[in-house]
């Protein structure tokens, strides 16, 4: 994706890859992310949020990682195999060329699944090339002592809980609680390494090169046999395409949520205290997820998520923060208390390391509009909903319209104290909007004048106090002059025409105020304190808002330059983080489904302005 990765010195070098150094493979339970120079830095086993197996990206010395790379210095490069989750790590070195092919099978229901395989390639494509490998899997976040044993070609590492079974073509030996091995390929020869999760009824198996190459030839096919679906044939299909693939790989199968990320505590900023846990299922990340999967024609997930939702969020259980949590697990669970774990330096150096996330129990207004609109769009995109489900929807919003004018935490999750936001109310305007769609369409039961009459009110309350006469803008909360990106959603959500004069200074004064070279900051920290400490980078899923909301203000030609100028800032392979630093490096959760989801929607409007 726009053009080859940077060049590396393998193996050495830094202690810490950039976030940005990485790929991602999964099956769709879990991911690895796989550096530029072929060792797996993070990976959870057997779930997104199970404890870590391999956190090296978290800890270089704790974490554990699986090394496979070139033995002799090299130059690397990293790509997709094409149309799929494959991902290739080439070696370049002065003997030979070789790559390592990482792949995690998607069985489906089949009992493989329970295996969890993770499979590593390796081929020398010319010349001759030697390799070493290192497996050094440090179980619990690297708080719980294994031990390894050789059972045949299997090494069996063993911890309270877990147990991991690594079969490989060529010798391995014991080091310590590691596995280590050293072999030479030559042109046309091959390795293969597979780690499977064993215990109970899977028994360590050997993977064969032929089954390796069943696998891969199956693997592809699966990826591109899901590709397929897609509707997208604009100009930026391959692109569009790879954040299809990223949003598909943050999919929980077994239950159909989606996770914000596949990472934790990756921070926001080197040094800073903005580290967080994304392994869970945001209602609004997961609601916008549905929207750009929906877009591009992928209507199963779509469901698989309306599945979630109706088993696993139920109005009426009466918390403090409303009938719906702001996340859940991706089982479905509500309680997600969060820990720090101390013996852990973090990304070079950035502690806290954080698992669980205690912005679960506060109010944000805004996911009720956020589920809403997705569940108006599947019911007019891809089903009608069933009469139980409109039985919740309804229940949400008579919430909704009791409890609109609630002070919140915001979409942000500021820990600075509930203010009025004026997105919050957005969204509850559309979440009440989109519902009066639905019972107009299709002739479904609703307190309509009750509905109508809040709608309405919420609309006015934003008009004035939401309006600030001194910015010419529309403002972060009520009654205040600080400027906010989130209100980039008011022509996106159609609650104001994108050309109203209104919206046209508000937009030229967030471009003026918090726009740095195509690039969208969410606020300034100095002007609206958010109780944490530090600045941050300009927030991805707002520069693709902007690009958005200049398209409908008919700014095409603007539009379409910032778009490109994003695209330059995605990693070799197309791939974001949430934030991009002010010297242009990844920042935050890697990769990130609310970034690839605005580039989806960004992408689709523009390409239909260009006609």
């Amino acid at each position: 994706m726009g053009g080859p990765a940077e060049d590396h010195d393998v193996p050495g070098g830094r202690r810490y890859l950039p976030i940005a150094e990485h790929g991602l493979i999964g099956d769709l339970r879990s991911v690895a992310l796989v550096g530029t120079g072929g060792t797996i830095d993070w990976y959870c086993c057997p779930a997104f949020d199970a404890p870590s197996v391999f956190a090296s990206i978290l800890d270089a010395e704790r974490g554990g990682c699986f090394e496979l790379a070139a033995a002799v210095p090299a130059r690397t490069k990293q790509f997709y195999f094409p149309d799929t989750n494959v991902l290739i790590t080439r070696f370049f070195t002065e003997d030979g060329v070789g790559e390592v092919q990482d792949f995690m099978p998607v069985d489906g229901e089949s009992a493989e699944t329970e295996r969890h395989r993770l499979i590593r390639r390796v081929v020398c494509v010319r010349g001759s090339i030697p390799f070493r490998t290192r497996v050094a899997p440090r179980f619990d976040y690297g708080t719980r002592p294994h031990t390894v044993r050789m059972a045949g070609e299997t090494a069996i590492f063993e911890a309270e809980g877990l147990a991991l079974g690594l079969t490989a073509t060529v010798p391995l030996e014991t080091d310590g609680p590691d596995v280590r091995g050293d072999f030479k390929l030559s042109e046309g020869e091959s390795a293969v390494f597979a780690l499977d999760k064993v215990g109970g009824d899977v028994l360590p198996r050997r993977c064969a090169r032929t089954e390796a190459e069943e696998q891969f030839a199956a693997t592809v096919a699966y990826w591109r046999r899901w590709l397929s679906a897609s509707k997208y044939r604009g100009r930026w299909r391959e692109m569009v395409h790879r954040s299809a693939l990223t949003l598909k790989l943050l999919t929980y199968a077994p239950t159909g949520a989606i996770v914000a990320a596949p990472t934790t505590s990756l921070p926001e900023r080197l040094g800073g205290e903005r580290n967080w846990d994304y392994r869970y299922v945001w209602v609004r990340d997961a609601a916008f997820c549905v929207y750009a999967l929906l877009r591009l024609g992928f209507t199963g997930e779509a469901e698989a998520f309306m599945d979630f939702v109706t088993r696993h969020i139920s109005p009426g259980d009466g918390k403090p923060s409303g009938p719906l949590q702001i996340m859940y697990g991706i089982d479905g669970r509500t309680e997600l208390p969060e820990t720090t774990l101390h013996h852990l330096e973090g990304h070079q150096g950035s502690a806290p390391v954080r698992v669980g996330n205690a912005a679960a129990d506060q109010l944000q207004l805004d996911i009720y509009g956020a589920l809403i609109d997705s569940i108006y769009l599947y019911d007019k995109w891809a089903k009608p909903i069933s009469s139980d489900q409109w039985d919740d929807v309804s229940a949400l919003v008579d919430w909704v319209c009791e409890n609109w004018d609630q002070p919140d935490e915001g979409i942000w999750e500021t820990r600075g104290g509930r203010k009025n936001f004026l997105y919050s109310r957005l969204m509850c305007w559309v979440a009440i909007e989109r519902a009066i769609r639905m019972a107009n369409r299709r002739g479904l039961p609703a307190d309509l004048p009750r509905w109508r009459e809040h709608r309405d009110t919420i609309y006015r309350r934003i008009m004035s106090r939401g309006w600030s006469k001194a910015r010419r803008a529309f403002v972060q909360h009520e009654d205040g002059d600080v400027l906010d990106a989130a209100v980039l959603m008011m022509p996106l959500t159609k609650f104001i025409a994108p050309t109203d004069p209104k919206w046209l200074s508000t937009l030229d004064a967030l471009t003026e105020e918090l726009v740095s070279d195509s690039l969208v900051y969410r606020y300034d920290p100095q002007a609206s304190p958010d109780g944490l400490r530090g600045d941050e980078g300009t927030f991805s899923i707002c520069s693709f808002w902007y690009v958005e909301a200049m398209v409908h203000a008919g700014r095409i030609d603007e539009a379409r330059l910032a778009f490109e100028k994003m695209l330059t800032y995605a990693n070799h392979l197309g791939l974001y983080a949430e934030e991009i630093s002010h010297t242009g490096e990844q920042q935050g959760n890697f990769p990130q489904a609310f970034t690839h989801l605005a580039l989806i929607s960004a992408a689709f409007n523009l390409d239909r302005a260009l006609g």
